[in-house]
């Protein structure tokens, strides 16, 4: 198998984003515009959820946890990520 590496010093975004632009979280910089889209998409689809699940004990917390899944899932595709990996590497 190949042992494939990222090429070091080499720009893996396509375009330049701008320090006002990005934050960083995790270790990894975050388009500041898409983090906040998938946050409203996943607090809507979350409290929806908890709010239209029965009164009954269990029901909201299943209802929320639902909801908050299919707006982590909505997010992801929704918001594709802004970046390639070139990898160059020896075959071994």
């Amino acid at each position: 198998m190949a042992n494939l590496k990222p090429e070091a010093g080499t720009n893996t975004s396509p375009k330049v984003k701008t320090e006002k632009e990005t934050i960083e979280i995790w270790g990894d910089n975050v388009n500041i515009k898409d983090l906040l889209f998938a946050i409203i998409i996943c607090v809507v689809t979350t409290l929806g959820g908890y709010l239209i699940a029965p009164a009954e004990p269990p029901k909201p917390l299943v209802f929320g946890l639902v909801g908050g899944v299919i707006g982590f899932t909505v997010s992801a595709i929704l918001i594709k990520p802004k970046r390639t990996i070139t990898y160059s590497g020896e075959e071994e």
